[in-house]
């Protein structure tokens, strides 16, 4: 009797919990409340009926939020916001105008690229808005039409930093649970990456091409002019590259990419002699409260053992095949992000991937590139693509869903597919 009551409570949890995760999910894709509220608040209702139904103690709830991957994330913020303060990116972007030489087809094409590169160290909202301030002011100075650079800049800084760990925060959430290094990523995902850059930025160019405008005479300006502080500036790019140097060697000095990043973060701190406070106000503490929250809903449902049932579905619904296996991670993930924040639809499938007790790194590549791919389809398919009409509004410029939406279809589909093709052979799936 006992018995069948512990089985009844159980049931009742499942769907308690699975509701509170449906719930988030829908608020978090609707907007209705910020992220980190919606998080938190299905965190903490997830934690009270879990303590409550006996499905969890306290300590196994606190146990839930993975510090490694918050203290990965506020390290790298930390060294970033610093490298931004000393116009390390501005810089950047003023060579991508200058290299152009006021021809549009090159400005185009550097524009993306640095757009995406940008990304790959800075988190893509603070990317977006280094981006719209370049390109408003380039476009306005020689009057081009904004949004094929606008546009084309958004969905490259979603597409950057796809190869590395601290790219995105998706990357750091997946490759915290699956133990991948700096290296890893480079290794799986680097020339697929690149690969990715070219085919969309191709897609990209023959789209726009007609509305690019024509040549026009760049005023002579030295970009490294526009620092103030080039104390800082050199101090960043070496804070920079010891970041990345210290990740592709963490197997000689035995510790994880979280302390790489906190003492990187601490260092910068101290060279750059900043207000830290200031630092931190700047910091995107949204993104690490959605997190923390997530982590709780994700935990709760893995107390009860659904997301075991659900992997083991998935892989059943497979046929056992990795090739189908790959293919249905990469393509559902993808498409899943187009509708729901990719932070949590990895969040999501970091444990089910994982319960399927894999040590292949394939999986984990078809999701690193899933959640990465999904999220500049339609306007509302993300953080970025929201935050670039945000900025062409502020400007008096208006993009229509139909716009942005056709351009983001094709060029996601297009992503996606050339992914499948890449892990099939990478991986030797046939």
């Amino acid at each position: 009797m006992k018995k069948q009551k512990a089985v009844n409570e159980m049931d009742v949890t499942v769907v308690i919990f699975i509701l509170i995760y449906l719930l988030t999910i829908l608020i978090s894709a609707m907007a209705l409340t910020p992220l980190s509220i919606a998080a938190l608040t299905g965190g903490l209702l997830t934690a009270w009926f879990g303590i409550q139904y006996g499905v969890f103690t306290y300590e196994e709830a606190l146990s839930f939020v993975d510090m490694r991957l918050l203290v990965l994330l506020i390290g790298t913020m930390i060294v970033v916001e610093v490298a931004k303060r000393s116009g390390l990116f501005r810089v950047l972007a003023l060579y991508s105008i200058k290299f152009s030489g006021g021809n549009p087809a090159k400005l185009f094409v550097s524009m993306c690229i640095v757009s995406a590169f940008v990304s790959m160290f800075l988190s893509d909202q603070m990317a977006m808005l280094l981006m719209a301030a370049a390109t408003v002011t380039i476009a306005k100075f020689l009057n081009y039409d904004p949004l094929p650079y606008f546009l084309s800049g958004t969905i490259m800084i979603n597409l950057g930093g796809t190869s590395t760990l601290i790219g995105s925060v998706t990357n750091m959430v997946i490759g915290v649970e699956a133990s991948l290094s700096f290296t890893d990523f480079i290794s799986y995902l680097a020339l697929c990456e690149i690969a990715l850059w070219a085919i969309t930025i191709l897609a990209l160019y023959i789209l726009f091409k007609p509305r690019l405008g024509e040549k026009k005479q760049l005023p002579e300006y030295k970009p490294l002019e526009s620092i103030t502080d080039k104390t800082l500036f050199y101090k960043s790019i070496f804070i920079l590259v010891l970041l990345v140097f210290l990740f592709l060697a963490l197997e000689n000095f035995g510790v994880g990419p979280e302390g790489v990043a906190l003492g990187c973060a601490i260092l910068a701190l101290i060279l750059s002699k900043l207000d830290p406070a200031e630092i931190l106000r700047e910091l995107d503490w949204e993104t690490v409260f959605f997190i923390a929250g997530f982590m709780f809903i994700v935990g709760g449902l893995e107390k009860t053992q659904i997301l075991n049932d659900i992997s083991t579905q998935l892989f059943q619904i497979a046929g056992g095949s990795p090739f189908n296996a790959t293919l249905m991670t990469l393509w559902f993930s993808g498409l899943a992000s187009t509708v729901v924040s990719n932070l949590a639809i990895a969040l999501t499938f970091t444990p089910i991937i994982s319960s399927l007790g894999l040590k292949s790194p394939t999986l984990w590549s078809a999701l690193i590139l899933g959640t990465n791919l999904g999220g500049a389809t339609t306007p509302f398919s993300g953080s970025v693509p929201m935050m670039a009409i945000g900025a062409l509004k502020r400007e008096g410029i208006s993009v229509h869903f139909s716009d942005f939406a056709k351009v983001g279809i094709i060029t996601t589909i297009l992503q996606l597919s050339f992914s499948s093709l890449y892990l099939i052979v990478r991986f030797g799936l046939i």
